[in-house]
C-alpha cells in the first residue's frame, strides 16, 4: 500500500480515515505535539429542544376565520335588546312621590314611554321593594337632559312615600292597557330600534431576516426538528426558519393584544414613529380581543373556582345572548380551578356533556385538548392556552403570576348574524374572525419576499439576503357581551 510523503518522524498518514497505531498522535510521549488539545470538541449536531413547541398560534384558528377586505376600515351593526329598560332611576319622595326621573333621556322619554303602558319598577339595593305601575304622564323637565314619568301603582297609594328619593332604580315595560273603544297610543309614539356600530381598521405588521453573503459561504450544519412539523437538516436558514414562526405568532398576538390610541396627543407620538403624520385618537393601532371584551364585554374578577362562582357566570350568560355552547381558553392555574370544582361533582358536571361543536365526536374534542362539561343549559369546553403560560408572553415571572393579571377567557362557539355596512345585507360570521387586506393585484394576508444579492436573490447590490415579512389585518369581535374575561 503507498503511503504520503513526507513522513513526520514516526507518523504515517493514510490516504483514508482509518485508525492506526501509524497515525496516532501521542500527546503524552514528549514528542513534541504541542495542540492546545488532545482532540477536537466533540460536538452533538442534534439541537437539543429545551422548550418543547415554542410556538403559541393556534387559537385563532380554533375560534375563528380570516376573510379578506379590501377597505381601511372594517364596519357592521349589531341589534340592541328588544325590550325597553332603564336603570339609575330616581323615585321622588312626599308630594312627588309618583314621578319617576330618567336621567339622560330627554324629550325623548315621549316616544318610548307613552301613558297606559305599565311597568315594573325594582330596587337592586332592596329586593323586598317590587312594585308595578301604569304611566300617567310622560315628558321632558327643565334639564333638556332628564325624562319624568308621572305613574300610578297598581297596589300602594305612592311609589315611594319615604322622606328621601329612592336611588338606582331598574324599570322595565311589560304591557299596556286601554279600555273599549278608545284610540290608542298618538301618532308619535313609536319606537325605532337603535343600533350599536362597532369598527376597527388593520394595521401593517412588519419582520425581516438578514444574513450575509460571507456568512452563507460558512455552512455548518445543525439538526433540527422544527415547530412546524419539518425535521431535517438546516444551516442559516435556520434563523430564517425561526424568524418566521416568531412572526406567525405576532399575528395572532397582535389581534389579541391590539389596542386603539386613546388621545390625539397618543396618537400623534406613536403615528410619526410609525411614519403616519397627523393622526388622530381611532387611527392609530387596532382592537384587539382583551380591548374589545374591557370595552363591552364581561370582566370577572377574583375567580376563585367555586361552583357558586361559575353560576354566577351561568347568570351572566343568561342575561346576554344565552349561547348554549362556549370555549373556555385558560391558564393553568384556572384550569385546575375548573378541575376542582368539577371533581367534586359527577362526571364533568351534572348531566354529562354533549360534543356538538365538535361533530358529537368526543374523540375530535379530546385530540384538540379539549375536555366538555355542562351545568345548566349550557356546553363548556376547557383548554388550556399556552400563551396564558409561556413564562417569555403572558406566563408572567417565575411565580407565574400572570403580567396582565388575565386568567383566561370565554369565547362563544357558533356564528352572528350582523349587518355589513358594505355589502348592505344581514351576514353570517364567526363570533371572532380576521379579516385581512387583499385584492386581486394584491394579496396581504402573510407576503413573504427576498431582496438583495444573495441565496438567489438579484433585486440590490446588498451583499446579503433578506427575508421580508409583512401582513395587514385587523380582528373582529362580534358580539362581544357575550364573552367573558377572567382576571385576578
Amino acid at each position: 500500500m503507498s503511503v504520503l510523503s513526507p513522513q513526520f518522524g514516526n507518523l504515517i498518514p493514510t490516504p483514508q480515515l482509518e485508525t492506526l497505531s501509524s497515525n496516532y498522535l501521542n500527546f503524552a510521549d514528549g514528542g513534541g505535539n504541542d495542540f492546545a488539545q488532545q482532540y477536537l470538541p466533540e460536538i452533538y449536531e442534534a439541537e437539543v429542544e429545551r422548550y418543547g413547541n415554542r410556538t403559541i398560534g393556534g387559537f385563532l384558528r380554533m375560534v375563528g376565520a380570516e376573510m379578506p377586505m379590501m377597505s381601511d376600515q372594517v364596519v357592521w351593526s349589531e341589534q340592541n335588546r328588544l325590550h325597553v329598560s332603564y336603570d339609575n332611576v330616581t323615585a321622588g319622595n312626599g308630594g312627588a312621590a309618583n314621578t319617576l326621573t330618567i336621567q339622560g333621556l330627554g324629550a325623548n322619554i315621549v316616544n318610548v314611554v307613552f301613558p297606559n303602558q305599565t311597568i315594573v319598577i325594582m330596587d337592586p339595593a332592596d329586593p323586598s321593594f317590587t312594585c308595578k305601575a301604569m304611566v300617567l304622564t310622560s315628558g321632558a323637565t327643565a334639564n333638556p337632559a332628564t325624562g319624568v314619568l308621572t305613574v300610578q301603582a297598581y297596589t300602594r297609594a305612592s311609589v315611594n312615600a319615604g322622606a328621601a328619593d329612592r336611588t338606582g332604580l331598574k324599570i322595565f315595560v311589560y304591557g299596556s292597557e286601554f279600555a273599549k273603544g278608545v284610540n290608542g297610543p298618538g301618532a308619535a309614539r313609536s319606537i325605532e330600534p337603535q343600533l350599536s356600530v362597532f369598527s376597527n381598521k388593520p394595521i401593517i405588521i412588519r419582520d425581516r431576516y438578514a444574513v450575509s453573503g460571507s456568512d452563507t459561504a460558512q455552512i455548518g450544519w445543525v439538526e433540527v426538528a422544527t415547530e412546524d412539523g419539518n425535521s431535517g437538516y438546516l444551516w442559516y436558514l435556520k434563523a430564517e426558519g425561526e424568524t418566521r414562526l416568531r412572526f406567525e405568532d405576532y399575528l395572532e398576538m397582535s389581534m389579541i393584544e391590539g389596542e386603539l390610541a386613546a388621545t390625539n396627543a397618543i396618537a400623534a407620538t406613536i403615528g410619526t414613529q410609525a411614519g403616519v403624520t397627523g393622526a388622530t385618537a381611532g387611527q392609530i393601532g387596532t382592537e384587539g380581543l382583551f380591548a374589545a371584551i374591557n370595552n363591552g364585554g364581561n370582566v370577572l374578577s377574583g375567580y376563585a373556582g367555586s361552583l357558586q362562582d361559575f353560576d354566577s357566570v351561568l347568570r351572566l350568560l343568561d342575561s346576554q345572548g344565552a349561547i348554549e355552547e362556549n370555549m373556555l381558553f385558560l391558564d393553568r392555574k384556572t384550569e385546575l380551578l375548573f378541575d376542582n370544582m368539577l371533581a367534586q361533582q359527577n362526571s364533568y358536571g351534572a348531566g354529562g356533556t354533549s360534543y356538538g361543536v365538535f361533530e358529537n365526536s368526543e374523540d375530535m374534542a379530546l385530540n384538540l385538548g379539549f375536555s366538555g362539561f355542562r351545568r345548566g343549559s349550557y356546553d363548556f369546553y376547557k383548554t388550556s392556552w399556552k400563551y396564558l403560560n409561556d413564562a417569555s408572553l403572558r406566563g408572567g415571572s417565575s411565580n407565574f403570576v400572570n403580567g396582565d393579571n388575565i386568567d383566561g377567557v370565554l369565547v362563544p362557539a357558533g356564528t352572528s348574524t350582523v349587518y355589513d355596512q358594505l355589502l348592505g345585507t344581514n351576514i353570517r360570521r364567526p363570533f371572532l374572525h380576521v379579516r385581512y387586506r387583499a385584492s386581486q393585484a394584491d394579496d396581504r394576508r402573510m407576503k413573504s419576499w427576498l431582496t438583495g444579492s444573495v441565496g438567489g436573490a438579484s433585486t440590490s447590490t446588498l451583499d446579503a439576503m433578506e427575508v421580508n415579512f409583512l401582513s395587514e389585518r385587523c380582528l373582529c369581535t362580534q358580539a362581544r357581551n357575550n364573552f367573558v374575561l377572567f382576571v385576578a
